[in-house]
């Protein structure tokens, strides 16, 4: 019998990618001495993960008068960011019980690979899923079907009737995971408007729970 497959993102749906960038910008603030609101300024510029990270370092860089290249700042900010991240034990015993309930379970994200994979294994997802695939490394992106069929193969599953993926992005995870042929779960983080996805929750361990219920 094959398995059902659920496809969660990483950022904003199984850790709090907002939260762990916040810690960021107040310790990269206070250790350069950038002053007051830097930090918010930072989070501002940021706008919750929607620009990208080169051009957001390049504006950091202009800013502040930095002498670091962008892609120097870039590198080490993936370096120390899986170290702010974090995945509550809730979530992390829920896919535990999402397994032992017979789903096949993934990570699809979008970033660079060094930055996925450090959050990955530093919050424990590691153990606690049957594989992922990360744009940064698989050289296509979400919403691209693409990046959804890598990731049902690294669990040694496919696309297809009764698959889910589960994720706060209106377009990348709800549209692209309803191309790709798989019924949909939409993190609500309190952004209004239109999103049409198969359920609606407000976090990961609530999606979980779903899913047992429908298994």
């Amino acid at each position: 019998m094959t398995r059902p497959l659920a496809l969660f993102d990483l950022d904003n749906t199984l850790i709090d990618r907002l939260a762990a960038f916040e810690r960021w910008a107040a310790e990269f603030a206070a250790e350069r001495g950038l002053g007051e609101g830097a930090a918010a300024w930072l989070v501002e510029a940021d706008a919750d993960g929607s620009r990208p990270m080169d051009a957001f370092f390049g504006l950091v860089r202009e800013r502040f008068g930095l002498a670091e290249p962008a892609g120097e700042l870039w590198a080490a900010y993936r370096a120390r960011l899986p170290h702010l991240v974090h995945c509550p034990g809730e979530v992390l015993d829920g896919l535990d019980r999402l397994r032992a309930a017979g789903w096949a379970v993934g990570i699809a994200t979008n970033g660079m690979a060094d930055n996925q994979t450090g959050k990955i294994e530093r919050t424990g997802l590691a153990t606690r899923v049957d594989g992922w695939a990360i744009s940064g490394a698989e050289g296509v992106r979400k919403p691209d079907v693409r990046l959804f069929e890598i990731a049902a193969r690294r669990c040694s599953a496919s696309l297809g009737p009764g698959g889910w993926v589960i994720g706060d992005d209106p377009e990348k995870d709800v549209a692209g995971g309803r191309r790709a042929g798989l019924r949909t779960i939409w993190i609500d983080r309190g952004v209004t408007g239109g999103v049409v996805a198969d359920h609606t929750v407000t976090d990961a361990l609530s999606a979980i729970e779903l899913l047992i219920q429908l298994n």
